[in-house]
């Protein structure tokens, strides 16, 4: 057994200082005197323990003991697109992340989204509270560390400065984490740190790298035990094709060894595939990854912790954030590989469809592992889960989801597109699709569509109950005695319509509307402080009925119960006539409408 490197991630909001962070991490190696302590692999930097005890100095005192952890594997791809790629059985690759937040822009969509994708990994993260010397009256001695300058600024910086800290630790509350800054933290295990920074200056990466250090040393080093000597295991992080060398993928390899000539088994959509390993490339010395035109050098073997792009004929079924595993090419070695990597992609993609839940869709496996964790953790449930674009046959499977249940016949998306010739075919069959390039907007928008849909049929079935309603018949205005009865009659409060039944003020039932005229105009419904003329069948005015009389609509007690249920579409004057005949009616029968 031997001790890998952690593997550190960035996420955050477009322009947030992601990338500017890695670089400057970069350089601040260089100026620490370590030139070439940072060594590039494809998707990764290479920091080892020894450069960053030189950016660290003394800060690292507070470690008592001996450093253990080898360093660090900063992935260079930051985003959490690169994140959810990722992946490897049972959660992330990444043993902990750097989440980015702009001190001065404070939480973005996609800060949220990143949060919500690490805390559904459950990686640990530190929070950089980036582009902190962008703020009114900030002073850097390079000296002095951190804190001493932020205790140095004066009265009103020093305000400002806090203030923008708190909104940030608020915001955290609001998602139900509890965050501090670094030098407040009291149990690491329960509060999430933020480190104040400048990704421009280098002010505060020290700490940063202090705080990450300290938590992979306290709570990763059981995680970091890896065989070195097995066969390599790996996730893809990127195919692409490179002049010269055709298709080729970049890899992040997190166990074993791999060799030029080592067989190849790659998870794919249909079934895992084989290929021969032909070259192993990493960047020349000082390359910039991100650059097109980065220079290779071969190698012969990698051990893990790293990354390293492959070479191999054969590679255009392979996806990112697919499982890799390496071994000598013997065919039952061949036969147990594929059997271990089909049954991981098995536990994210899933064509056989159940009967009901949403269908989801992804762009990559590690986008719908994400999507599919935050959705369980909603116990919204799955009915299936696939890569790739909507076609045609998603949705006609949607057409009959939406015939089971409209709840959750519905198409969630992330990062996925749908071709404008299936616009017709969506709008015709009313079908429901939801995507967006960020997950929690596609769980949130499917939120909101779930609680307008209850909406609607909550107010259709509103409609049909017979609702409080409180009328005056007025006085003077009786146009015919009987046969039906028709009087002018002024609705005081609430809704009634043709056909309700009416009880006098007693509590017995006298009669129903027949019809109902504004003016010369027939209506079914009879508005609050509307004057109408009301036929009324079975009564005879003088009688049964006078002018003068206040008149409700006798609510039968199963409509009741359910207004009681549905009194969030009631006004508050509704809601005292809707007491006012429980009263009446209790007079009588005291546990009317009880239950």
């Amino acid at each position: 057994m031997t001790t890998r490197k952690v593997l550190l991630a960035t996420l955050g909001h477009v322009d947030h200082g992601k990338t500017s962070l890695l670089d400057k991490i970069r350089r601040t190696v260089v100026t620490a005197g370590e030139a070439g302590g940072i060594t590039q692999a494809i998707g990764v930097s290479i920091i080892p323990i020894e450069t960053i005890k030189k950016i660290c100095g003394s800060l690292l005192d507070s470690m008592k003991g001996k450093l253990t952890v080898p360093g660090l594997l900063a992935i260079d791809t930051p985003g959490h697109a690169a994140f959810t790629s990722l992946r490897k059985r049972g959660g992330s690759l990444a043993d902990i992340a750097i989440l980015v937040i702009d001190i001065n822009e404070g939480f973005k969509p996609q800060t949220i989204e990143s949060m919500e994708i690490l805390r559904s990994h459950k990686v640990p993260f530190v929070v950089a509270a980036n582009k902190i010397d962008l703020q009114r009256g900030w002073k850097y001695d390079q000296k002095k560390n951190l804190i001493q300058n932020i205790n140095e600024l004066d009265y009103q910086s020093q305000g400002d400065f806090e203030k923008k800290m708190y909104d940030i630790v608020g915001k955290f509350g609001e998602h139900g984490i509890q965050a501090e800054r670094f030098d407040r933290v009291q149990d690491y295990t329960k509060q999430i740190a933020i480190v104040p920074i400048s990704a421009h200056s280098g002010q505060g990466i020290p700490e940063l790298l202090m705080v990450l250090t300290g938590l992979a040393q306290k709570y990763l080093e059981k995680k970091l035990e890896i065989e070195a000597e097995g066969d390599a295991k790996g996730t893809i992080l990127e195919v692409k094709e490179e002049q010269g060398l055709g298709m080729t993928l970049d890899t992040i390899i997190y166990n074993g060894r791999l060799k030029v000539g080592d067989t190849l088994v790659i998870g794919s959509l249909d079934e895992p595939f084989t290929v021969k390993v032909r070259a192993l490339l990493e960047p020349a010395e000082l390359t910039e990854m991100r650059e097109k035109k980065s220079k290779f050098k071969n190698v012969k073997e990698v051990i893990a912790a790293t990354g390293v792009k492959i070479a191999a004929p054969g590679l255009d079924k392979a996806v990112a954030g697919m499982p890799i595993r390496a071994c000598s090419g013997k065919p039952e070695e061949i036969e147990a590989l594929k059997e271990e990597v089909q049954q991981e992609i098995g536990e994210v993609i899933s064509d056989e469809s159940e009967e009901q839940g949403v269908m989801i869709k992804a762009d990559t496996i590690g986008g719908l592992e994400a999507l599919q964790t935050l959705l369980k953790e909603k116990n919204i449930p799955i009915s299936s889960s696939f890569l790739g674009d909507v076609s045609k046959k998603d949705l006609s499977h949607l057409e009959s989801l939406k015939e089971a249940d409209e709840f959750t016949g519905v198409l969630l998306g992330f990062n996925i597109k749908v071709p404008a010739d299936l616009d017709e075919i969506i709008k015709a069959k009313n079908l429901k699709l939801i995507t967006h390039d960020v997950i929690y907007k596609t769980i949130e928008d499917y939120e909101k569509y779930v609680e307008s849909l209850k909406q609607q049929i909550e107010l259709k079935e509103f409609t049909s109950l017979v609702r409080p309603c409180k009328f005056a018949v007025l006085k003077g205005y009786t146009f015919r005695q009987s046969n039906p009865a028709i009087v002018g009659v002024e609705i005081e409060i609430g809704k009634i319509k043709s056909g309700d039944p009416i009880m006098n003020i007693s509590g017995k039932k006298i009669s129903s509307v027949k019809s109902m005229k504004d003016g010369q105009e027939s209506v079914s419904v009879g508005e609050q402080g509307k004057q109408l003329a009301m036929a009324m069948e079975g009564v005879t005015v003088g009688r049964q009925v006078n002018e003068g009389d206040f008149l409700y609509a006798d609510i039968p007690e199963e409509h009741f119960k359910k207004l009681k249920e549905l009194k969030k579409h009631l006004s508050k004057m509704e809601l005292e006539v809707l007491k006012e005949v429980a009263e009446i009616k209790r007079r009588d029968n005291p546990v009317w409408g009880v239950g």
